[in-house]
């Protein structure tokens, strides 16, 4: 893809989304064959892409490269992300499944989580997650798989 996008002083990482995601639309691409492309997982990728990690030099490189992007999108793709989320409930109805299932099973994954490893977290930093569709008789299945790593809390 070539470069279609024309960098300023003040683009920002939204902007570089916004661009991302318009490249994405244009070349008609999945989030699997850019993560592909660069060596990433499809997860990380979009969630790097959204703005919510950092790419890490090389990778950012191979984003603009992929996506058509101006040079100087590599810096703000490599820029550390701020978190912020704006909505208290997700009205996003997949979205919001996730935000019911955290409700409803949080307590319990950390229940089993302290009960198989002790008082701590599990990380969503050394982190991996996948997505995969499974078939099944009743109706196709959303398979969602998280690994992460154990913390335990520091305990002075």
């Amino acid at each position: 893809m070539k470069d279609q996008y024309a960098m300023t002083d003040t683009m920002t990482k939204e902007d570089v989304t916004a661009m991302i995601l318009s490249a994405k639309k244009q070349a008609g691409m999945t989030w699997e064959s850019i993560a592909e492309k660069i060596g990433m997982s499809p997860v990380w990728t979009h969630s790097a892409a959204m703005g919510m990690n950092a790419f890490p030099p090389e990778k950012a490189k191979l984003m603009v490269s992929v996506m058509g992007l101006p040079q100087g999108a590599e810096a703000l793709l490599a820029e550390s992300p701020t978190k912020i989320w704006t909505q208290a409930v997700p009205t996003d109805p997949c979205i919001y499944r996730f935000y019911e299932i955290v409700g409803v099973y949080g307590p319990t994954l950390k229940a089993l989580i302290q009960e198989k490893f002790g008082d701590g977290i599990m990380s969503a930093i050394d982190f991996d997650m996948s997505v995969t569709r499974v078939e099944h008789p009743k109706g196709d299945r959303v398979k969602v798989e998280m690994s992460g790593k154990y913390l335990g809390y520091n305990s002075w």
